[in-house]
């Protein structure tokens, strides 16, 4: 594996740019921004090379992963016009593989994120049908140890009842409340800069799989096990 070490200056341009975030100084800066920004994109192309042995993505390459860091300020009350993060994501591929890798890096907030941020009214009908039918599969993934090393719990936001149709004391209840199913790992700011940083991030990602792949599996088929692809 190439070894593709973020530089301190990535993180500290972020920093810069909080402290003025406006677009004069970001014009004067941005030779600054473009060099550091390759180093993202560098990086980025060099995980989605290393993930792409494992899984099939459709995301073309690390600069087209890399999100914009112009902000959409049209609908937003906050008006500064740059993100102060560099942030991206893996798509993967066809609508048998469902799930995302997302990345987010900035001073302090570092971190790897995956899985179901909106789920559609008949995805989550779905996915809390296959839990209420049978949760164990689900809570063994959860459980296993690579799991919780890795990400510690399932993330989201939930229910404070039970959801409609499903009984409030059913076994797999605190699974049924959730209305996003999210994965996430933090980084320290030393673990962003060393040079295992990408190693740990292509693990974190492979760690994510079988909570992806059953969630895949749920999400395309029926409550009989058919396929509704």
């Amino acid at each position: 594996m190439e070894n593709i070490i973020i530089p301190k200056s990535s993180l500290d341009f972020l920093t810069q740019l909080k402290e003025n975030n406006n677009k004069p100084w970001f014009d004067a800066n941005k030779p600054a921004y473009l060099k550091e920004l390759n180093h993202i994109e560098t990086f980025a192309g060099a995980l989605l090379h290393e993930l792409s042995k494992t899984d099939v993505l459709e995301t073309a390459s690390g600069k087209k992963s890399v999100y914009r860091i112009y902000r959409d300020i049209r609908f937003s009350k906050d008006k500064t016009p740059f993100k102060t993060f560099w942030g991206g994501s893996f798509t993967r591929a066809t609508s048998q593989r469902r799930g995302g890798y997302y990345f987010h890096l900035e001073k302090g907030n570092s971190f790897f994120a995956g899985g179901f941020w909106g789920p559609n009214a008949g995805d989550l009908k779905r996915i809390r049908s296959e839990f209420a039918h049978d949760s164990e599969p689900m809570k063994k993934i959860l459980n296993s140890k690579s799991f919780v090393k890795t990400f510690g719990a399932l993330q989201g936001e939930q229910l404070k009842t039970s959801p409609k149709g499903f009984d409030v004391n059913h076994e797999a209840i605190d699974l049924l409340r959730y209305k996003q199913f999210l994965i996430i790992k933090r980084f320290t700011d030393d673990e962003v800069l060393s040079p295992l940083f990408l190693e740990q991030a292509l693990d974190t990602c492979k760690n994510m799989r079988p909570f992806f792949d059953y969630m895949s599996e749920i999400l395309t088929t029926d409550i009989n096990g058919a396929s509704v692809l």
